[in-house]
């Protein structure tokens, strides 16, 4: 047999590419790659090989390591969803961008009265509390303060009210502020917010060993144009009801250190493992009703348990939250059910229906009505009527000590004395040499009012420095 020869340079075409395998003769035009419908290969030969270009990666989130979101078609997202996360489906074709009518005109603000409700009457009046409610949401928050929002019944507006008073909190502070998703049963707080990660609260506690600054852990969160973060909670029941009373703790312990105030968006439940924590950490209480018969008996309820179970303290500060109120509703007296509650909690507050909290898309302070807005704005000052409570109770430094000037100091440096306590050095203490060290020259003593007096009949002691 003849010794194989090679081809004859052929100029490029796509058939080239044979990968190492001979070639007896090119290929036709149009062939890509395999044998022409009028030909067939030799018992033995390979067809030739079309090589294939290389695969687009897509672009990666260097927080978190996983690729962006893309559009999908319906071919691909066939191949795509039987290994996709669970919620992947409803996140790229429930989202709010399709859902939502884009309606660009948003709801005049109520933080800026127009001139005519200056002048008219009572508008001073009006503006002068609003200030002081203003100040009131400004106090300072030297420790964390911990509210929990719960409801026995569930699609009361809990995740709504966590979201839109935590919104209000961020706007009005300037603060860092933080909303967990602590509901066992897929809570939908993520929803509220733009995604910006996709990690949740069980990440977050996994990675706890390894959370030094607040960077570390902005990497698990999500940011409103508020200023409010959210950490979100797996939309896997079954991943979400692992994340228990210890969990809940240690990250409460690391991300407290960060957030002056953080509020918890709880679960329906009262017995599950999360809302033990949920419970006893809670600085504020915020019970969640509905302008309904069962929706007034279940947050009544819940009261009723939490009072028998150890929490009476935590009920007689609490604050009832009538969420949804229409105007046009002429079956239920909606004022019977906030004399109610007026009666066993602190405060009542009645927010009106808005149609874009309803839309149970991502919260905008500016698309609410200005009744809505200012209804939260009442409940950020009805809860900051409790910071100076909190932390008087921490032994944390609050002005004058009696409660009547919020804090307006850091806590003092250790070794400084408190309030009530008996000042350092104690009076006359004069400061003493080291053994074999010179006495140091005279000044003026510490504390200036801890100078002692002289006796009478006694001379008045010289200073070395006349006239100073």
């Amino acid at each position: 047999p003849q010794p194989l020869q090679p081809p004859a340079p052929q100029p490029p075409a796509p058939q080239q590419g044979g990968y190492g395998f001979p070639q007896q003769a090119p290929a036709p035009q149009g062939g890509y790659g395999f044998p022409h419908p009028g030909q067939q290969p030799q018992p033995g030969q390979q067809p030739p090989q079309q090589p294939q270009p290389p695969a687009q990666q897509p672009p990666v989130d260097p927080r978190t390591g996983q690729a962006w979101p893309t559009s999908v078609t319906h071919d691909q997202r066939e191949r795509s969803v039987p290994g996709a996360p669970l919620g992947y489906t409803a996140a790229v074709e429930l989202s709010s961008d399709r859902l939502l009518r884009n309606n660009k005109q948003k709801a005049k603000s109520s933080r800026n009265p127009s001139a005519a409700a200056r002048f008219k009457l009572g508008g001073k009046k009006e503006e002068a509390e609003r200030q002081r409610k203003l100040e009131l949401i400004r106090t300072p928050v030297l420790s964390c303060y911990r509210i929990a929002v719960i409801s026995l019944k569930g699609g009361v507006g809990k995740t709504t009210t966590t979201t839109a008073l935590g919104a209000t909190l961020a706007t009005e502070r300037q603060d860092k502020i933080l909303a967990i998703d602590a509901n066992p049963d897929a809570g939908t707080l993520g929803r509220r917010v733009r995604r910006e990660t996709g990690a949740t609260i069980r990440d977050l506690v996994q990675a706890i060993p390894y959370l030094n600054s607040y960077m570390d852990i902005r990497r698990f969160t999500s940011q409103a144009p508020s200023g409010l973060e959210i950490i979100a909670n797996d939309v896997d029941p079954a991943v979400s009801t692992t994340f228990n009373d210890e969990d809940y703790r240690r990250a409460i312990d690391v991300l407290g250190k960060q957030y002056p105030i953080i509020l918890t968006d709880s679960g329906t439940g009262l017995l599950y493992s999360a809302m033990r924590g949920v419970l006893d950490l809670a600085d504020q209480l915020i019970i969640i009703s509905t302008p309904s018969v069962d929706g007034a008996s279940s947050a009544s309820t819940t009261l009723d348990w939490l009072s028998a179970h150890g929490y009476a303290d935590l009920v007689q500060r609490s604050i009832t939250v009538i969420s949804g109120v229409r105007e046009t509703g002429k079956m239920i007296k909606v004022d019977d059910i906030v004399q109610h509650f007026e009666t066993r909690c602190r405060g009542v507050v009645v927010v009106p229906f808005d149609e874009h909290l309803a839309a149970g898309a991502e919260v905008d302070l500016d698309m609410m009505r200005p009744k809505t807005r200012e209804a939260y704005f009442n409940l950020s000052a009805m809860v900051a009527e409790d910071f100076v409570r909190a932390q008087q109770a921490q032994g944390l430094w609050t002005g004058d000590g009696q409660g009547s000037m919020p804090p307006q100091m850091a806590p003092p440096v250790p070794g400084q004395p408190m309030p009530g306590q008996q000042p350092y050095p104690p009076q006359g203490w004069q400061p003493q040499p080291q053994p074999g060290q010179p006495m140091p020259p005279a000044q003026q003593p510490y504390p200036p009012q801890a100078q002692p007096q002289p006796h009478a009949g006694q001379p008045q002691p010289t200073h070395p420095h006349p006239g100073r």
